[in-house]
């Protein structure tokens, strides 16, 4: 896992005892699932919207955000970054239309 994510996690963990006065991540563990939600869905659309406007560098800005939000959901989640890159690299070299089939078939859900 790469320096920064792991270091990212870490602080995220540490942020869950914080005082939610000190700290911005602190601030929505304490709102709790619902407002942790809402801020991915928040950034999932600016990151749509920079893509779509062709503007490159907001795009870096916006896909970051998301990231970090959801970084913030998987510790809220009792996961870490460790479990997504494992499932990318469990994935990796596999079609893309094969994984989907293989999970559809696994769960109505999917």
């Amino acid at each position: 896992m790469s320096d920064i994510l792991h270091h990212l996690a870490q602080t995220l963990e540490q942020r869950k005892q914080a005082n939610a006065d000190s700290s911005y991540v602190a601030k929505l563990y304490a709102a709790g699932l619902d407002a942790i939600l809402k801020k991915v869905g928040e950034e999932a659309t600016e990151t749509v919207i920079a893509a779509k406007n062709g503007e490159p560098r907001q795009l870096i800005h916006e896909t970051a955000d998301l990231w970090f939000h959801t970084l913030i959901l998987l510790a809220h989640q009792g996961l870490r970054p460790e479990q997504v890159l494992a499932e990318l690299e469990r994935r990796f070299g596999q079609s893309g239309l094969a994984e989907k089939a293989a999970r559809t078939s696994r769960s109505p859900s999917a």
